[in-house]
């Protein structure tokens, strides 16, 4: 199974890194550009100083992950902004899938070689974006039920980081020695836990956060529903035929009302840092 490939699991405050906050932030709030200052505010909920930080914003706009436009200001820069257009579509993750009728996808990769680590990562992780799992033979599949026809889609993982020589079929039949069980590359039990874990720990988190300090329950929301968020834009999509797709598209639902009350949490907590300010 792909690395790519990650179940839900709450983080925990050590898990985050201030170049992964940095880019979880700038993917998931409405409110981009972003101040120097509330980056830096939120860094501090994790035990992340401000210098770590700033060394951190300055090696993403290097790796052009982020631009500034003006002094103290940062946007996505033109290398992300493609993977976070991507990492946001997992609010509209029902309109991503069409019925299946038992044809497959196959990406072709092995003439593109694999030399270059950097680009053969960036590969992988576009096709793990789009639910591939790479069989023995060395292609990679997965069923044929997403919305668009062959080249929208070869454009979508190309956009994101795969080659611009990837070639990608369509299979409706396959003939090989040995058996063909590319159903077996995903497990549908091990994601339907997943599913309803996340689920059961969002709502644990929305009956409580009300009680809570405001830093508290920023960090909570952000530890709870960025790996959610990870999830379900990892999430192979299988079909009602091979998966629990059911249990992935209540996931998504409870999120985006997860969502709504975590960038209030947010919204509170940056109110009370600039209060505490002006005090």
């Amino acid at each position: 199974m792909s690395q790519f490939v990650y179940y839900y699991e709450p983080l925990t405050p050590e898990d985050v890194s201030a170049r992964a906050l940095v880019l979880s932030l700038m993917s998931s709030t409405d409110a981009s550009p972003q101040a120097i200052g509330r980056l830096i505010h939120a860094a501090a909920l994790f035990g992340i100083e401000a210098s770590t930080l700033r060394v951190a914003v300055t090696r993403l706009i290097k790796d052009e992950l982020l631009e500034s436009p003006e002094r103290g200001i940062y946007s996505p820069g033109p290398k992300a902004q493609a993977l976070m257009r991507r990492v946001k579509q997992w609010e509209h993750v029902a309109g991503r899938m069409v019925d299946w009728n038992g044809d497959w996808l196959v990406a072709l990769t092995r003439h593109l070689g694999r030399s270059d680590r950097k680009q053969l990562r960036a590969r992988e992780r576009a096709l793990a974006l789009f639910g591939y799992q790479q069989t023995e033979e060395g292609f990679w599949v997965r069923p044929a039920n997403l919305a668009g026809d062959l080249e929208s889609h070869r454009a979508g993982l190309t956009e994101i980081g795969a080659d611009e020589d990837i070639i990608l079929m369509r299979a409706s039949d396959m003939a090989m020695a040995g058996p063909q069980d590319w159903a077996s590359l995903w497990s549908p039990d091990a994601l339907s836990r997943s599913y309803a874990h996340a689920i059961d720990t969002m709502d644990k988190s929305m009956a409580t956060l009300d009680g809570k300090a405001v830093d508290a329950a920023a960090r909570e929301t952000l530890l709870i529903g960025q790996p959610v968020i990870r999830a379900i834009n990892f999430d192979p999509l299988l079909p009602p035929e091979l998966g629990d797709q059911d249990g992935l598209l209540r996931m998504a639902d409870k999120m985006r009302a997860y969502n709504k009350i975590g960038q209030a949490c947010w919204q509170r907590y940056y109110a009370s840092i600039e209060k505490a300010a002006q005090e």
